[in-house]
């Protein structure tokens, strides 16, 4: 069987076509010349449309990529919200019932002269005696005020467990914080000093008062000399 001999390639005389090409006159061109200087435009074209068309292109494609699945992950969000809808009312329903109830728990301006006078009676009616029972500076929040009673108390121990008891079985709040228990150096009674809170709810006015007090001042208005 006989081979086939391929072609010699003389590059010599492709390399003597590209230095007679004659800038002028491209159509006159040999092949070879034409072929090398076609793919390296097509080349230069190709680098060129990566750099200042394509490359801004898949830039802005892979941003919108990105914007895609963040709206996809919002969309999911609010479907699985959407869902749970219902439940979510039930519960906010579930707490406005809860805060209400805590709520009447709390007296008004009005009934804290009577609360207080319980907290005495709840003490009185256990055998202790109040050596001090001074109400003090009472401290607005949001919707309540806060007032601190500083009592100082004479008994044995087991009538202040009833007392704290008794205390926790009000109708209205009251807590008992502080709490400290020393014993007569006569070896009598025990001296009980604690700071008794009650709390009451802020009226309509007092509340309108607490949100303008909280809300950012204006802007200071500027003076001076044109």
């Amino acid at each position: 069987m006989k081979s086939i001999a391929l072609p010699e390639i003389d590059f010599q005389a492709i390399l003597e076509d590209f230095r007679s090409l004659n800038p002028n006159e491209p159509g006159t061109w040999p092949l070879i010349p034409k072929v090398v200087i076609l793919f390296l435009l097509f080349v230069v074209l190709l680098i060129a449309g990566w750099f200042f068309l394509w490359s801004d292109q898949l830039a802005v494609l892979d941003g919108k990529e990105k914007e895609e699945e963040s709206l996809k992950q919002q969309f999911i969000e609010k479907k699985k919200q959407a869902v749970n809808l219902d439940l979510y009312v039930q519960q906010l329903a579930e707490i406005d019932r809860s805060f209400g109830a805590l709520l009447k728990q709390l007296p008004d301006k009005s009934e804290i002269e009577a609360l207080l006078i319980e907290v005495n009676q709840a003490g009185l009616g256990r055998g202790l005696q109040f050596e001090l029972f001074k109400p003090g500076t009472e401290q607005v929040k949001d919707f309540y005020a806060e007032l601190p009673i500083s009592v100082r108390i004479s008994g044995n121990y087991h009538d202040f467990g009833a007392f704290a008891a008794d205390i926790a079985k009000l109708p209205r709040i009251v807590t008992l914080n502080n709490i400290s228990i020393s014993a007569a150096k006569d070896g009598g009674q025990l001296t009980l000093d604690a700071i008794t809170k009650t709390f009451r709810y802020l009226d309509d006015e007092e509340v309108a008062r607490q949100k303008k007090l909280a809300a950012p001042t204006g802007k200071k208005q500027q003076g001076g000399k044109k």
